[in-house]
């Protein structure tokens, strides 16, 4: 089966292409399945678009009329990133899973309520000819989950065979504009949760302290010429968010930038008042130089990653993917801090997955799950009933489904094409 996924994460960094095969390695109702990359790709967003994406998630007004233009304009670049993906693939998809843009993820208390991605499927099911699996998340929400994060069905295929054989955890973190943390226990359940930010308080004060003109901290670079501001990080840690209980979801509406820049002005009103932490310097008047801002939020993503990790899960490896896995700075310190637990720390391209590309092969992944009526189990401390995910949109021929399946055994990574990008 060729599947074809699509995604946009909270960073709004451009839609993720990404082309496989699944092939059942057994005839039985639960089977093992081995996936094969045959394209992967990164497709910019036209800027005008994404400054509109941008907007809206950071909380900009938008009429009936807006939404809907929004909606469908990302469903045709949807569409189009698709058709190129499949044309430099060399393939037609049976099926295509878009995850769509998440404009807004709403939690209410201490749990999620409702979420909302956008990108019109009708477009894509039309341009590609294939059925469209969309709307990815809300049936675990409406069952009492939190719809967030779907990593945990990956893992638990990809390396739960692995935790039983070593008869110990294996942790994943999934470093995007929110940083999502996995744990594979033992005995084949997953404990799986939005630990807070993973680059998206970066690249948006990046971004404001530049005027546009960097989009993100390439390499790492800013941080590397910055100190930690001790005094900043403290109150950032204050964030209510990080002493809520497992399993919890946040998003772009949580972690904007009034976070840090309410943290700024109380840092700097403890200094003046003369209750800031002993050693801590400054002046009350600025906000901290853009490489110090840098330095203090990379080091709050490596902690909360390192510190959400439960204790008592005690994993051998915490295995890192997403854009921040391309960052050494913050891949450098999450080593460090893991160290001190006696976990080790790799990026996923050890592992055979290019780290850009991990959830996009996860979407693939609940694409074959869904078409074959299987129910997605997400956390093992959630509160939510395993649902088959999506809805589908037909493509130009009757949608048949094929016989349900119990389950799926485990997923094997057999090669990986990492392609170029359909500019």
């Amino acid at each position: 089966m060729i599947v074809l996924s699509l995604q946009s994460g909270t960073s709004a960094d451009g839609i993720d292409v990404a082309v496989v095969e699944f092939t059942r390695l057994d005839a039985s109702d639960r089977p093992a399945l081995a996936l094969r990359v045959l394209f992967t790709a990164t497709v910019d967003w036209a800027p005008e678009l994404r400054e509109r994406i941008l907007a809206a998630t950071a909380g900009e007004p938008l009429t009936a009329g807006e939404i809907t233009m929004i909606d469908t304009r990302l469903g045709q670049a949807f569409a189009d990133a698709a058709v190129a993906g499949m044309g430099a693939a060399g393939v037609v998809p049976d099926l295509v899973v878009s995850h769509g843009q998440t404009l807004f993820h709403w939690v209410d208390g201490a749990r999620a309520q409702g979420t909302l991605q956008l990108g019109e499927p009708a477009w894509i099911a039309e341009a590609v000819g294939a059925p469209v699996l969309s709307d990815l998340r809300m049936a675990d929400i409406a069952a009492g989950g939190e719809g967030a994060p779907l990593m945990a069905l990956f893992d638990r295929a990809w390396l739960g065979a692995e935790a039983a054989a070593a008869g110990r955890a294996i942790a994943t973190v999934n470093l995007g504009g929110i940083a999502n943390v996995q744990v594979v226990r033992p005995g084949g359940d997953v404990v799986a949760f939005d630990s807070g930010p993973g680059n998206g308080l970066l690249d948006a004060v990046v971004v404001r302290a530049t005027q546009g003109a960097l989009a993100f901290d390439a390499d790492g670079r800013l941080a590397a010429a910055g100190r930690i501001d001790e005094r900043l990080l403290d109150e950032l840690l204050r964030h209510p968010y990080f002493a809520a209980p497992v399993p919890k979801t946040t998003g772009r509406e949580t972690f904007d930038l009034g976070v840090v820049d309410r943290a700024v002005a109380a840092s700097a009103a403890a200094l003046t008042s003369g209750t800031a932490p002993a050693g801590a310097s400054g002046t009350a008047s600025a906000s901290p130089p853009l490489e110090d801002l840098a330095a203090t939020l990379t080091e709050l993503t490596a902690r909360t990653v390192v510190e959400a990790i439960p204790a008592d899960d005690d994993p051998a490896v915490l295995i890192a993917s997403g854009g921040g896995a391309r960052n050494p700075v913050l891949l450098a310190r999450l080593r460090e801090l893991a160290a001190e637990r006696g976990i080790a720390v790799e990026s996923s391209d050890a592992r055979g997955i290019d780290p850009a590309f991990k959830e996009s092969l996860m979407f693939a992944v609940l694409g074959f799950l869904s078409w074959h009526g299987v129910p997605a189990r997400l956390s093992a401390g959630g509160s939510g009933e395993p649902r088959v995910a999506g809805r589908f949109t037909s493509g130009r021929m009757p949608l048949q489904l094929p016989p349900p399946l119990a389950g799926v055994a485990s997923v094997t990574i057999t090669s990986t094409d990492h392609g170029g990008a359909p500019r």
